[in-house]
């Protein structure tokens, strides 16, 4: 059986990661068109549930500088989407969450690539 490789999990969290991003930057925009769409913070656990994956399977091989931007974004996310789960309240940390995600794997990748090389 082939063992997933570091890099596919960064790939996929660097995935994940921006299009969450993209998702919760564009998304308020659509509302204000009459489309009919409302905001549903289940669509933002399901990213976060995917970068939580990625991260637990990286954070084990990885420099503690990554782990640390991982963990703490992650972090933010998750802290921001309970937030809005249960008490209606949005906050802008799954941004800055999100961007940490993106630099946390985008680093993690480079030094990944750059040991195996």
């Amino acid at each position: 059986m082939k063992k997933i490789s570091t890099s596919f999990y960064d790939i996929l969290g660097i995935s994940s990661a921006t299009i969450c991003l993209v998702h919760c930057l564009i998304f308020p925009l659509l509302t204000i068109l009459p489309l009919g769409l409302s905001h549903n913070p289940i669509i933002d656990l399901l990213f976060a549930s995917i970068g939580l994956f990625a991260i637990l399977k990286i954070i084990k091989k990885s420099a503690l500088l990554v782990s640390s931007i991982l963990v703490v974004s992650m972090a933010l996310i998750w802290i921001s989407i309970l937030t809005e789960l249960f008490f209606e309240i949005h906050l802008d940390l799954i941004y800055f969450g999100g961007i940490g995600m993106i630099i946390g794997h985008l680093i993690n990748y480079k030094l990944h690539k750059k040991q195996n090389h």
